[in-house]
């Protein structure tokens, strides 16, 4: 199905016979098109796949911690929810014998691991929004300088048709141009947008689950604890002796 038809001295143009009188600067724009909305659709799936209800998933954490302490059962959860905020919740869990210093460290880490992980491949998309007008501006460029090679070549007998396809491959490379960054640009935003709304989970969920292990956990598991990382370091002492 044609997008589009001209009428054009009596003939019917459809869409693709225009872009291939844009030149071959229309190709390399189709091909950042191309890579523009795989890389856009790879990070929507992406974002949709990792995002959780925080507050749902730290409540069970939380409950779990305080009344049943099974570890394993906290680690399969974990492992059976995608995104960063898992990840980090069960990195947490695992080291949750580290002091309250050692493992906000850790969790800050984790934390710039995981939003470089969300930004992967925004930049290739933002790029593309702004190569692609240059790339447009190219082939109007190279479209122009068809027509003056035409100009020096024929002289004053120039045919009117050089000039018109010149002109043609110029205004349809700049269109394309502007017509691949405007979404372009459009989805760089948006992406930009949900990538933040995932940082903030990430740093919400790096204190709740601190705080947690920290701070809310009974008493008695915090002295087993201390107890089992006393017995451990006292242990080489007695292979000493």
């Amino acid at each position: 199905m044609n997008f589009f038809v001209l009428a054009q001295g009596g003939e019917v143009q459809t869409a693709w016979e225009l872009l291939r009188q844009g030149g071959p600067m229309v190709w390399v724009l189709l091909l950042v098109s191309a890579f523009a909305v795989t890389a856009f659709l790879e990070r929507v799936l992406n974002y949709r796949r990792v995002q959780i209800n925080t507050t749902e998933f730290i409540a069970g954490i939380r409950t779990n911690l305080k009344n049943n302490y099974n570890i394993v059962e906290l680690v399969a959860i974990c492992d059976a929810t995608p995104g960063p905020v898992a990840r980090m919740t069960k990195m947490a869990i695992l080291n949750r014998e580290l002091s309250r210093e050692q493992l906000r460290e850790l969790l800050d880490d984790n934390k710039r691991v995981e939003v470089a992980r969300l930004e992967k491949r925004l930049n290739m998309l933002g790029t593309m929004a702004q190569i692609s007008p240059l790339l447009g501006l190219l082939g109007t460029v190279l479209g122009f300088i068809r027509i003056f090679r035409g100009v020096g070549q024929e002289g004053n007998w120039v045919l009117a048709k050089t000039l018109a396809d010149g002109i043609w491959e110029g205004l349809i490379c700049m269109a394309l141009g502007l017509a691949i960054a405007i979404p372009c640009y459009i989805a760089f935003n948006y992406l930009v947008g949900r990538k933040n709304d995932l940082a903030v989970d990430i740093d919400k969920i790096s204190s709740e689950i601190l705080n947690i292990i920290t701070v809310e956990m009974p008493p008695a598991k915090s002295a087993g604890l201390a107890k089992s990382r006393a017995a451990r370091k006292a242990a080489p002492k007695a292979g000493d002796k």
